[in-house]
Order: C-alpha cells, then sequence, then structure tokens
C-alpha cells in the first residue's frame, strides 16, 4: 500500500521550497541539517540523511511514524528522535526546522547556556509574542552524538522552565519549531535575525 498521500507529497514540497531558501542564507552548508512536517495521521514528512538541502527532490523526503520509524525503506536523520520527542511534547507543532547556521555556532560559543533576547520588534514575529516588551531564553545544550541522551536533556528542560520556541545544540546548530512550515520559517528567519544581533553586541565584547 502506499502511504505517500497526497498531503504527503503537499507537505514535501513545502520542505524542499523551505530548504532551498533557508540554503540560500548559508544555513544548511555541506548537507547540513534536517526538516519536517507532521500529517494528519501522525506520521510525519522528514529529509532523507545526507541530502543537500538546497537541492531537495521528493524523493528526498520519507515518511516515518510518531516513533521515528521508516514507513518507505528510507533512512531518516541521525536526529530523528529530537523531532519526534517534539511532536510528541507538542500537539499543535506542525513542523520543526533544523539549520547548521553561522550564528547559532557563535551564539553558543558567546553565551555558554542560554541566549536572551529582550526588546527587540522582531520578538513579535515568533507565535504569541505581540509586543516588544518581551523577555525570552533560548536555552543552548552541549553538542552529544547520542540523541537519545540529549533528546532527554531537553525533555528534562522543558518539563522544568516550560515552552521555549527554540533550543541551540553547541557548536552545531539550533531547532526551531512552530503551527506550519510558514510559520516555522518566519521563526527561523527571525531567530537568526536576532541572534546575529546579540552576537554583533556582544562578541565585539569578547577579549
Amino acid at each position: 500500500m502506499n502511504l505517500k498521500t497526497d498531503e504527503f507529497f503537499s507537505k514535501a514540497d513545502e520542505l524542499i521550497a523551505a530548504g532551498r531558501f533557508i540554503d540560500s542564507k548559508g544555513w544548511v552548508p555541506a548537507t547540513s541539517g534536517n526538516f519536517s512536517a507532521r500529517l494528519a495521521d501522525g506520521n510525519i514528512a522528514i529529509t532523507v540523511s545526507g541530502r543537500h538541502k538546497g537541492q531537495l527532490q521528493r524523493d528526498d523526503i520519507m515518511l516515518i511514524d510518531p516513533h521515528g520509524q521508516s514507513l518507505d525503506g528510507q533512512k531518516p536523520s541521525a536526529e530523528t528522535l529530537l523531532h519526534t520527542s517534539l511532536y510528541q511534547r507538542y500537539p499543535d507543532v506542525q513542523a520543526i526546522l533544523h539549520p547548521h547556521s553561522i550564528n547559532a555556532t557563535l551564539a553558543a560559543r558567546l553565551f555558554k547556556t542560554e541566549i536572551i533576547l529582550e526588546d527587540y520588534e522582531l520578538l513579535k514575529a515568533l507565535a504569541g509574542i505581540d509586543t516588544h516588551e518581551t523577555r525570552i531564553s533560548i536555552p543552548i545544550f552541549a553538542n552529544d552524538q547520542n540523541i537519545p541522551r540529549l533528546a532527554a536533556q531537553v525533555d528534562e528542560f522543558l518539563d522544568q522552565y516550560g515552552e521555549t520556541h527554540a533550543y541551540i545544540i553547541a557548536g552545531h546548530g539550533f531547532y526551531t519549531w512552530g503551527g506550519s512550515v510558514a510559520e516555522t520559517l518566519r521563526h527561523l528567519e527571525a531567530l537568526e535575525f536576532l541572534f546575529d544581533c546579540e552576537i554583533r553586541l556582544h562578541g565585539v565584547k569578547q577579549p
């Protein structure tokens, strides 16, 4: 039975378009990053491991179940659990984007455990924020090749401190999510701008 429905291909096309935009900004070099979108039946469209995100085709988007198991025989990203754990936590989340950008990498070097974003007009690009008079924290986790352990650390943090719009993995990149691919891409673009602001503001102060 072919499980790839019209909805799957529609979501795949959205991820492909997002990939081209994100790559055009230099945020997913050398096949890095991974993207996903949830389908109405709970299954997930996600990028196949090792594919260049600026050159994605429909065959580069695969289908997994809510637990991360392949439904079409292709190999998902090693970080699939970081996607499925967010979908399990947040029923309203419909898409997750994970770039490996320079700004996210440098932000982790500068700020170590969290990056504080406050009093920026562009914070209003993040869902649920309607004023620049806002202060949010984006947590930074140590990089870890043990993805179940990393996913557990993220879960423990969210259990303790509540919702956030994104998190950074040190020396690696960041994850952000939203109610659609378009909303998640807006979050990604806004956070990139805000990370850049903080790096320029604080980075020049480093010895």
